[in-house]
């Protein structure tokens, strides 16, 4: 009988949830789908080119809203079978509030890991691609910016001339092993110029120990300058946010290549925050169903329903809010990194160890 009564609550608590999970794809592609057309509206695509990218940008999307996924479908599983006394059958068999909690809570926590493990790294691969082919057909394509493994590479369409620039790699505000090539309307080169360390924290560059090459009588002449001043569209900020698209890191990649994307000039604090915001998953989802168990278990009336629903959508977007506000308290250094991420997740547990202690007594 426990493993009857079990599988009826695994089979549908996933049910519910995978409901839930299409109903939010389906809102997000008509969303999202709006705004692909009208990126492509001047652009000679088929329809099938913003529908397809679409379906690639919103498996990303879904991931950050699991949180509050799996407490809506967790709501309506609960609420589901409190109306058609399912909930009262399962108390004549023994299963108390506390171990119908326990089981849903698992469940969650180990869908979370699952989706850590086995979806994200799909999702930012869809996520990759649909960057870098909206980037394709980007409308402002005068100014590149690309980052591989032969290094930085910028381009800049300026008044009366082009810059290429490539850098080796980054290192704090500064760009290592500088060339940069100003060429003229027709593309041909017009000054070279060489410097092994360039600061990049404001648009004025200062290259240090610059070479300079330009052309006179089809002869490049030379010339050193100890500090030497360009004026460039980016800068440090400008350059490294164009690198923190969370949604093109997986977990595995945080996880075991995070030296190797430091070294390719990801921002420490960036992957730091990356990881433990991921790591925060399954734990977010273990009490967001803790929430929904509280709200929902600790009463039989069904008269409840709608007040329960509307206090845990108030709770859910202040808890919301109050995640941005930590990270926000974290970006500016007024408390630690670490905490900033897991501090929503500290108050939730508090809230909540409350609340299933009372459910228990139900």
């Amino acid at each position: 009988m426990n493993k009857v009564i079990i599988n009826y609550l695994l089979k549908n608590f996933l049910k519910t949830f995978w409901i839930f999970i299409l109903v939010f794809f389906c809102f997000g592609i008509i969303l999202n789908l709006f705004e692909e057309i009208e990126f492509f509206k001047n652009i000679n695509v088929s329809i099938f080119t913003p529908l397809l990218l679409t379906s690639f940008f919103i498996p990303s999307m879904i991931v950050k809203f699991l949180p509050f996924i799996i407490f809506l479908s967790s709501m309506w599983f609960m609420l589901k079978i409190r109306n058609n006394n399912d909930l009262l059958t399962l108390k004549v068999f023994g299963y108390s509030n506390m171990k119908i909690f326990f089981i849903l809570a698992s469940t969650s926590f180990i869908l979370g890991w699952l989706i850590l493990i086995v979806v994200n790294p799909i999702t930012s691969s869809l996520s990759k691609y649909y960057e870098k082919t909206k980037s394709g057909y980007s409308r402002d394509i005068d100014h590149l910016i690309t980052f591989n493994k032969n290094g930085l590479w910028i381009k800049e369409n300026l008044k009366s001339k082009k810059r290429i620039i490539y850098a080796d790699r980054p290192q704090g505000f500064n760009l290592l092993n500088v060339k940069i090539f100003h060429l003229d309307n027709n593309s041909q080169l017009i000054e070279k110029i060489i410097s092994d360390k360039v600061l990049i924290k404001e648009n004025n560059w200062i290259l240090s120990k610059a070479t300079i090459f330009k052309p006179v009588e089809n002869i490049f002449i030379k010339k050193d300058v100890e500090d030497y001043k360009i004026r460039s569209i980016y800068n440090y900020d400008k350059i490294n946010s164009l690198f923190k698209n969370f949604d093109t890191l997986s977990f595995l990649d945080l996880a075991f290549y995070r030296n190797k994307l430091q070294d390719n000039g990801y921002n420490e604090i960036f992957l730091t925050q990356s990881l433990h915001s991921m790591l925060s998953l399954p734990f977010f989802l273990l009490l967001m169903t803790a929430l929904a168990s509280v709200l929902t278990l600790n009463t039989l009336k069904k008269s409840d329903n709608f007040k329960f629903i509307i206090i845990g959508m108030v709770i859910t977007v202040l808890m919301f809010y109050f995640k941005d506000l930590s990270l926000a308290l974290a970006k500016t250094e007024r408390i630690p990194l670490i905490l900033g991420v897991w501090a929503p997740v500290i108050a939730l547990s508090l809230f909540t160890f409350i609340g299933v202690l009372q459910i228990n007594e139900k």
